[in-house]
């Protein structure tokens, strides 16, 4: 299987884990482990970083792991950058989330091409949170960002891939990595997307809500190896009329 490679990083894992809606720190330490992830979202208004008794930083080794820092929260370009800025002391990966409406927590689009421009030319990795638009992925391909995060469905839905014909036009013309992002509820739901061709999934809510986050997490991984192997591999072409696993010629005759 081949390597995930994100602004010339190679990683091992295909699966990126969230750390809220965790019943504990421990027990998100452990699924963490479980998972096999090597990137992990850290929303900047939750985690204090610089200081070395935050529960988060007890219980998580920094030097593990890639921190891709959230800006979950901001509602603007301003209140975004100036979040990711906070953030680039601990790590300059960014996942560039704006969402300006707490009903659908759907992302912006203008301000997050907006803020975009302007951390990527900070020098930073630049990972952004979208709708599932072809169009707007494209721009923010051209303007520097190393990944698209176009969402399945919206966040903590675990409705699956409702987005899965705008995710294949996306896969299908991105020069950079495609990861799934939002509304992935089963382990089921990341090998589809797998198997669509994207490059990796981002979960948080399916795995930290589950009875028993650290077996779950296990599956997304199992799950997302195996759709990956299952694209490389190359899915038969979908038909739409029957066709005889065994001739109709041999013995019988």
């Amino acid at each position: 299987m081949t390597t995930l490679i994100i602004a010339n990083q190679p990683f091992k894992s295909r699966l990126l884990l969230g750390t809220g809606k965790f019943s504990s720190a421990e027990c998100m330490a452990q699924a963490i482990q479980a998972s096999g992830a090597d990137i992990i979202t850290a929303a900047l208004r939750r985690v204090d970083f610089d200081n070395p008794d935050d529960v988060f930083m007890n219980v998580i080794d920094p030097t593990t792991y890639v921190f891709l820092t959230n800006t979950s929260g901001a509602r603007t370009a301003e209140e975004a950058i100036r979040l990711a800025r906070l953030g680039f002391t601990q790590s300059k990966w960014v996942k560039l989330e704006l969402t300006p409406e707490p009903n659908h927590l759907l992302p912006d689009p203008i301000e997050t091409l907006k803020a975009a421009e302007v951390l990527v030319n900070d020098g930073m990795i630049v990972l952004p949170y979208v709708n599932a638009d072809p169009v707007l992925c494209k721009r923010l391909e051209d303007v520097g960002c190393h990944a698209v995060m176009p969402l399945g469905a919206p966040i903590g839905t675990n409705k699956g891939l409702t987005t899965r014909d705008q995710l294949a036009i996306i896969i299908e013309q991105s020069r950079v990595p495609v990861i799934i992002d939002a509304g992935i509820g089963a382990p089921s739901h990341a090998c589809e997307a797998m198997e669509l061709g994207a490059d990796a999934v981002l979960v948080n809510t399916a795995i930290a809500t589950a009875r028993d986050p650290i077996a779950m997490a296990r599956a997304f991984k199992d799950a997302v190896i195996a759709g990956r192997l299952a694209f490389e591999s190359g899915l038969p072409t979908v038909q739409q009329s029957a066709h005889a696993s065994s001739p109709l010629t041999g013995f019988l005759n």
